[in-house]
């Protein structure tokens, strides 16, 4: 589904930081966008800076389930500083699940916003996960049968020849010489 990205740029606080920008909504089923003026307030601007497609996969629907499950569901918009000079901003990737957007955090190289998600698009990813989500089995894993309550001598790897036992303990060679 297209999904119009709206950017919001407003005065910074300091003197260092001129502006900030932060992703502020989202338009399901927008139309193609380039950096189009949406409001003007004063100083801040909002635009509708890009479209990408939100694009659901079967394979993640526990993320996007823990994702509309959580108090405000919301949609992560993935931005890259920009290389060109007209625009600060390239969208990369618009997702609804918090796993995918975690993974993008890491490098640190990107920008991520969490933008609440609307009504219908909660619904739409909802019949989604019911049409497609399957609950993974648990299984448990079983333990080896092997004895670990034996004592070992001390002797070390029997494939490597040696006059001695190089892995002995001292109390262990006292013995042996008395």
């Amino acid at each position: 589904m297209p999904v119009g990205i709206v950017l919001r740029r407003a005065p910074g606080v300091t003197r260092w930081v001129p502006w900030v920008w932060t992703a502020t909504a989202v338009l399901p089923g927008a139309g193609p966008a380039n950096w189009h003026v949406v409001r003007r307030e004063g100083e801040t601007v909002e635009y509708h800076a890009a479209t990408p497609t939100l694009e659901l996969h079967g394979a993640d629907t526990e993320a996007y389930l823990h994702g509309i499950s959580a108090q405000v569901p919301c949609l992560y918009v993935v931005m890259r500083e920009s290389l060109r000079d007209d625009y600060p901003l390239d969208v990369v990737l618009v997702t609804a699940s918090p796993y995918e957007a975690q993974d993008y955090t890491d490098s640190g190289e990107e920008i991520v916003e969490k933008v609440p998600m609307p009504h219908g698009l909660v619904a739409w990813v909802r019949d989604f996960i019911e049409e497609f989500h399957q609950d993974e089995v648990f299984v448990k894993r079983r333990r080896d049968r092997k004895r670990v309550d034996l004592v070992q001598d001390g002797i070390g790897d029997p494939r490597v020849d040696k006059p001695a036992d190089v892995y002995a303990s001292p109390a262990l060679k006292r013995r042996r010489l008395q």
